[in-house]
């Protein structure tokens, strides 16, 4: 299977999902990352602002913000297909651009180096064994984790996983894999 049907194939499912059990899977896997080493060391964490299907990240960033810890979101360059992140303490410093997307407001946030961010939780739709991933086509997060030096994770359903995926010498993947368990 190519990567586009792959992508059609998980959205159509992630947007089959009973709302319940939609929620029941999100609450248990920000248990599991809260519970885990990488997120107790991390002082800074890069986490996207969930939509539509996606995983809701909410719960996560309201729980490092209770936590003390740093949260800072990506906003993405079109021009150059390049994230750069910001630290945020609050929803209001966010604002919708293209795709409905929510991302800081530069003014209003402080921009964050890639190298002083110790966690990031990528997003993706298929995860395979050695952490490779399909994402949403764009080449944003594989561009950003070239040299990325600090640890990264992702939050998956099984549906979400498989033995291996094609990929290409761009690709960059993920060293910790949290595959719900409920």
């Amino acid at each position: 299977m190519n990567k586009q049907a792959w992508r059609q194939q998980l959205i159509h499912q992630m947007q089959s999902l009973d709302v319940n059990y939609r929620k029941t899977i999100e609450k248990r896997m920000t248990e599991q990352l809260l519970a885990s080493p990488y997120w107790e060391s991390a002082e800074v964490i890069g986490i996207t602002i969930s939509q539509g299907f996606e995983w809701d990240t909410r719960m996560i960033i309201e729980a490092g913000w209770n936590q003390g810890k740093n949260i800072c979101v990506p906003k993405c360059n079109p021009k150059s297909k390049e994230l750069v992140f910001y630290i945020i303490e609050s929803y209001d410093q966010l604002e919708t651009v293209y795709y409905n997307l929510l991302e800081p407001i530069p003014t209003d946030s402080h921009r964050v180096n890639k190298t002083n961010i110790n966690l990031l939780v990528v997003p993706g739709l298929v995860f395979d064994e050695r952490g490779y991933r399909i994402g949403f086509g764009g080449g944003y997060y594989d561009r950003f984790l070239t040299n990325f030096p600090n640890q990264t994770v992702s939050l998956l359903h099984p549906m979400q996983f498989t033995k291996e995926i094609p990929a290409e010498p761009f690709d960059r993947s993920v060293e910790h894999l949290i595959i719900y368990d409920g």
